[in-house]
């Protein structure tokens, strides 16, 4: 298959002359319902696709890319389709292929960042950059915050580099550069680090994620004739996932929409759970405002879950206000009116580690009634209730697998092996060379190494480029020049069999040659034979030539693996966040833990206010909403956190769920009198009022307090003794 990025347009016009001959209407076209086929119909201008959970989306975005092309409104390479996944972006292509046929090759299809990506690519001058430059990941990032700080002599454990790490990315998600946010912090440590990050990572000729979205808008806003081409080329543009799009992702779309306008949004605001990653909620909620004439097609026959789900769902999220509105229904020809309309099950438990327990042998139950383990999910709101499900997985025997766990490209023996391939591609990628030149090890220590990049720094060149010319000018001697020899001698030589090399071939010969499979192999245990499994399954991976033509397209394929790439099709139980199951769906989902506290979280409880408490309930709807046919809810009395045990009241997301769509289910282990654990509904408010002002209250966050005042939403105002007036919920406030 052809990369959609190597066609040019005068190929395009070769290929897809005939493109006017294919039938404007379509067999296929009759399998949409009425609002579908009027939001593929409604090609000219803005619209907003309000597309519910299981509503057909993906359905609606291709079928409208192939109405557009098939009626000859536009050429291929003038469509431009932005989606969030490259699993959403594969998924999407293949479909319109179906439909088509090769014409969907020369759309430009992918991620807002495979598309910036071959945007800067063609314009990294205006940006101060070289054409190969280098995508970072997060531990590459963290590594030249950590050299920043120990340069300035900054202690680490004050200003952690991952939070630092996570700081700039806001500040990129807002289109704030190092000079916008020194204007307004001028001598904090952040600003300055942020400063110093930029300007190192333009050394290095590298871009992480945020700089890939934030540079193309900045060639975009200094260069007219840039912009305008594209604004031209770009007669038709469509983007999935709205509603997940931060700052600098809207003000790009908005410029590129402005000469055709006709900008198609689709996405769902009750499904907007991403706002600690730069995600603005706003973006979809005023689109009737920032484009004039917009118009707004609601979807909501739901064709995955059974009506229960649906209505507990429709209910749950009823109780937010920033929404626009919508209701699900089961469409007609759902699969879900061929199943059980089961009620949602509440699960009750003495504690966590029953709770897992009933669980998984409800997964046993469940497959033994040939229900798929690939069709399970469990979906908890933080990692760290994976602990206790995972040892009971394994002692049940159930097959998993984790998703937002370590990733396949995360694990030290591959970033190893791509470090080798990046210094192939790029002798100039510090991070990458640092990394492996002693791996395995070769006599060039830490102490050489800093000799190393000392002189780089003093000669204004590359590590690499200094261990080659501090060798010839023999500048070193003894083991660390015959070292550093052999190490350039590796180098120049794969350089050279990477222009005659598979790709494939190139990796084997690399691993071989470096020594570090060998190394893994005089390691002689069952990790080091699993990360020797995990390099031939890499090599595997680059021996698909059609897909990966090139080392430099492969590296960019590397850099740009989204966390739910990870998902595979083994039977597999799937464990997962539940930000990490967005997007996907299961025969029967387990929710585990919604107690108040967990779900919703604490964080949001606290300190987020409404707006976090809102998202806190999207990502409920959206946890009810991966379900086609069975859901089970638990709540545990108790539960052990940091070594000692508290007891857990109910999610209040509970109260908001239909009674007519719950079956109450009392589990096997009886839990004990003294709890006094009740499903009624919990009248917060009421509770909140009966607190009398001026009482001593105890949080366990912020120790003791007193009361000054309870507003009508449960919060309450508290000055607390150690860290001062603070605004927070009463159900996590004690009377002394």
């Amino acid at each position: 298959m052809s990369n959609i990025f190597d066609l040019t347009e005068t190929e395009d016009k070769k290929t897809y002359d005939n493109i006017s001959a294919l039938r404007p209407e379509f067999d296929w076209m009759q399998a949409l319902n009425v609002e579908q086929k009027e939001a593929v119909k409604a090609t000219e201008g803005p619209v907003l696709v309000l597309s519910g959970a299981g509503t057909g989306k993906t359905r609606v975005l291709t079928t409208r890319l192939a109405y557009i092309l098939s009626n000859g409104l536009a050429n291929a390479w003038n469509c431009l389709v932005v989606t969030f996944t490259n699993k959403a972006a594969k998924e999407m292509k293949l479909r319109v292929q179906e439909l088509i046929g090769s014409v969907a090759d020369s759309v430009w299809l992918g991620t807002f960042h495979s598309i910036c990506v071959k945007i800067l690519r063609r314009h990294a001058e205006f940006v101060r950059l070289k054409s190969n430059f280098t995508i970072l990941d997060e531990d590459d990032q963290k590594r030249v915050v950590k050299q920043i700080l120990q340069a300035e002599g900054i202690d680490e454990k004050k200003y952690p580099p991952a939070a630092l790490v996570e700081k700039i990315s806001r500040f990129k998600d807002k289109n704030l550069t190092p000079e916008q946010i020194a204007r307004d912090f001028k001598g904090n440590v952040t600003t300055m680090v942020y400063q110093k990050y930029q300007a190192r990572l333009k050394e290095l000729n590298a871009v992480d994620f945020g700089d890939i979205i934030m540079y193309v808008l900045q060639i975009f806003l200094a260069h007219q004739e840039v912009l305008e081409n594209y604004q031209s080329q770009f007669k038709y543009i469509m983007v999935d996932e709205y509603q997940d799009t931060n700052v600098t992702q809207y003000l790009l779309l908005r410029l590129l929409a402005q000469k055709h306008g006709n900008i198609c949004c689709v996405g769902d605001d009750d499904q907007s759970i991403y706002s600690w990653r730069g995600a603005e909620i706003e973006n979809i909620l005023r689109f009737e405002k920032d484009f004039a004439n917009a118009r707004v097609i609601r979807l909501e026959q739901n064709y995955r879950s059974t009506a229960n789900i649906l209505t507990a769902a429709s209910c749950l999220i009823r109780h937010n206000d920033g929404r626009l509105g919508k209701t699900l229904r089961v469409a007609k020809n759902s699969p879900a009116n061929m199943c059980n309309n089961e009620k949602i099950k509440l699960i009750s438990t003495y504690s966590g580690t029953e709770e897992a327990l009933t669980l998984v042998r409800e997964i046993e139950n469940l497959h033994r009634q040939n229900f798929e383990y690939s069709q399970m999910a469990i979906l908890v709101r933080t990692a760290a209730q994976m602990r206790v499900l995972e040892e009971k997985l394994i002692a049940e025997a159930v097959p998993y697998q984790v998703i937002g766990g370590p990733k396949f490209y995360e694990r030290a023996e591959i970033r190893d092996v791509l470090a080798y391939l990046r210094v192939i591609a790029q002798s100039g990628d510090d991070l990458a060379f640092e990394r492996i030149i002693n791996k395995p090890a070769r006599h060039i220590g830490a102490t050489s190494v800093k000799k190393f990049k000392d002189y780089a720094a003093q000669n204004h060149m590359s590590l690499f480029d200094a261990v080659r010319q501090m060798a010839d000018l023999k500048l070193i001697s003894g083991q660390l020049l015959s070292s550093s020899v052999e190490l350039m001698g590796h180098f120049d030589e794969w350089q050279k069999a990477a222009k005659e090399l598979k790709l494939a071939e190139l990796a084997e010969r690399v691993t071989e040659e470096s020594g570090y499979i060998d190394m893994l192999k005089s390691e002689d245990s069952v990790e080091s034979e699993g990360r020797i499994e995990n390099i031939r399954e890499l090599i595997n991976v680059m021996s698909d030539e059609a897909e990966y033509p090139t080392l430099d397209a492969f590296l960019e394929h590397v850099s740009l693996v989204t966390e739910t790439d990870n998902v595979t099709s083994s039977n597999n139980v799937m464990l997962m966040t539940l930000h990490s199951a967005k997007g996907l769906e299961f025969d029967v989902v387990f929710l585990p833990g919604w107690e108040e506290g967990l779900f919703p979280h604490e964080r949001a409880l606290s300190e987020g206010g409404t707006a976090a408490l809102e998202e806190e309930r999207r990502l409920a709807y959206v946890a009810l909403t991966r379900a086609k046919q069975k859901v089970y809810i638990y709540v545990a009395f108790a539960r052990q956190i940091f070594g000692q045990w508290e007891n857990c009241e109910p999610s209040r997301f509970l109260n908001e769920l239909p009674s007519e769509c719950l079956e109450i289910v009392r589990n096997a282990y009886q839990p004990r009198q003294s709890y006094g654990y009740s499903y009624q509904k919990t009248n917060y408010q009421q509770r909140a009022k009966q607190n009398v002002k001026g009482v001593r209250v105890w949080h366990q966050s912020f120790g003791y307090g007193t009361l000054m005042r309870v507003e009508a939403d449960d919060k309450c105002e508290v000055y607390f003794d150690k860290v001062g007036k603070k605004m927070v919920y009463g159900s996590y406030l004690k009377r002394v």
